[in-house]
């Protein structure tokens, strides 16, 4: 049994960092399926992981924003991965850095055959900037659906996620309001939601 039911969502079991890379030889070898998410370097990509997996440090969280430069690769009940792309879009690293890590992104999301989902995160309070606008761009040209993760809702009001989504929908030009997906790590809002949406994708809906 890889997936344990709770009330409310599916739980994560056994989760472990695999693999730690910046090309495609120190990728994991192997047929397991991955979903990567990518986002601007402070916008919460790793404590969106960590709560997902319930896990409090699993994903490396850094104090400097633009530090972590490299692929993470996390594997998750040994049957997929969830993988962390280098962040983007910090000011204080020079051209040549910003340069690199595109090229480590394009790298995977080019070539990497166990990839089944590439899903941008955003930080729901603050409209997404042209770089967010880039890589979602980027993400639809290579085929993947265009889920967004919308995290910090909790540092807003209920009552204003639709304002704050609709300035999302706008900047990024998505017309299906539910590829955007309000989400808290601290509380786990829509923890549930972002599984039953990643299931099919992983193609887990037959374990119980």
């Amino acid at each position: 049994m890889h997936w344990s039911r709770g009330m409310n969502d599916m739980k994560i079991v056994k989760s472990d960092l695999q693999a730690i890379a910046v090309k495609p030889d120190q990728y994991p070898q192997d047929d397991l399926v991955e979903i990567a998410f990518a986002g601007r370097s402070n916008v919460g990509k790793s404590s969106f992981i960590n709560s997902m997996i319930n896990r409090k440090n699993l994903a490396r969280t850094s104090s400097k924003p633009g530090k972590t430069r490299t692929i993470n690769f996390y594997l998750i009940n040994e049957q997929f991965r969830m993988v962390d792309l280098p962040g983007y879009g910090y000011a204080q690293v020079s051209k040549a850095e910003k340069d690199k890590w595109g090229h480590i992104i394009e790298g995977y999301l080019s070539s990497r055959k166990n990839l089944r989902e590439v899903i941008l995160i955003v930080d729901i309070r603050h409209e997404p900037t042209d770089q967010d606008l880039m890589m979602y761009n980027w993400i639809k040209s290579f085929g993947f659906s265009g889920l967004v993760i919308a995290t910090k809702a909790d540092k807003i009001s209920r009552g204003n996620w639709q304002k704050h989504i609709n300035i999302i929908l706008k900047k990024l030009d998505i017309k299906d309001r539910s590829l955007v997906i309000p989400y808290s790590s601290e509380n786990k809002i829509n923890k549930a939601r972002v599984f039953e949406i990643l299931e099919p994708i992983l193609e887990l809906e037959d374990i119980e």
